[in-house]
């Protein structure tokens, strides 16, 4: 029998490739709000970033997100993401 292959994505922060359960992903709905995505289960377009605020600071410096998107992403949505992260942290 062979091994389940396990799914792998890259950061947008750090552009290291990690198992995907490892990454959280962020999600644009079909409505054109992005957030965070904990369960992977969201619909809309998904990237993904490590668990940590550094990948996502990384990722807004080089707007990697609003690349992968195709849109303007307002600060106000990172700060909601940085805080959602941020407690995502200290429960580790």
């Amino acid at each position: 029998m062979k091994p389940k292959k396990i799914p792998m994505r890259m950061c947008l922060g750090c552009n290291e490739m990690k198992p995907k359960m490892e990454l959280i992903r962020v999600v644009k709905s079909p409505e054109g709000e992005i957030s965070l995505d904990f369960k992977g289960k969201a619909p809309g377009r998904g990237a993904y970033i490590c668990r940590s605020t550094d990948c996502l600071s990384k990722a807004r410096k080089a707007r990697r997100l609003e690349k992968s998107f195709s849109c303007k992403i307002e600060e106000s949505v990172y700060e909601v993401m940085m805080n959602e992260l941020g407690s995502e942290e200290e429960n580790i």
